[in-house]
C-alpha cells in the first residue's frame, strides 16, 4: 500500500515558493509578507510545511496559501495568515476564525481588497508582545 503524503510540493527556497504560487495567491502573499516583515523587522522568515512561518523567541505567524495542500484540505483559493499563538490576542470584534482548534487563529483572504492593514498591524503588534513574554 502506497503512503498517502501530506502535501503536493516541497521547496528549496522562499522563491521557489513564491515562484509556484497561482498570480492571485502570489500578489496576497507579497502582500502580507511585505507587512509582517515592516512590522516585525527583527523576525525570521523560514519555509515550514513549505509556507513561509515568522519567528523570534517562537511562531509569531505564518503564510498558507490554498494551493498548498496539507492532507485533505481542499482548496479554497484563499491565503492564509495564521497566528501560532491567536488565543492570547484580544479578538473582541471576531475577525480571526478558529474552526476547532485551540491555539492558531487565522484570516482567509481572497483579494488583497480584503485585507484590513491596521487590524492586522494590531495583531502583529499583539503577537509579538506575546513573543516576548513567552
Amino acid at each position: 500500500m502506497e503512503k498517502r503524503k501530506m502535501q503536493n510540493v516541497s521547496f528549496r527556497n522562499i522563491d521557489e515558493f513564491i515562484d509556484f504560487l497561482p498570480d492571485n495567491e502570489r500578489k496576497i502573499v507579497e502582500y502580507l509578507r511585505k507587512l509582517v516583515l515592516e512590522n516585525i523587522p527583527d523576525c525570521t522568515e523560514k519555509l515550514s510545511y513549505n509556507v513561509p512561518f515568522f519567528k523570534r523567541n517562537s511562531n509569531i505567524c505564518f503564510i498558507w496559501p490554498s494551493s498548498i495542500s496539507w492532507g485533505n484540505m481542499k482548496s479554497q483559493n484563499t491565503v492564509r495568515l495564521g497566528f501560532a499563538k491567536g488565543y492570547l490576542l484580544n479578538d473582541s470584534i471576531h475577525y480571526l476564525d478558529k474552526g476547532d482548534r485551540k491555539q492558531v487563529y487565522w484570516k482567509d483572504f481572497s483579494s488583497i481588497q480584503e485585507i484590513d492593514t491596521d487590524i492586522l498591524k494590531m495583531f502583529l503588534f499583539e503577537a509579538v508582545h506575546y513573543d516576548n513574554v513567552s
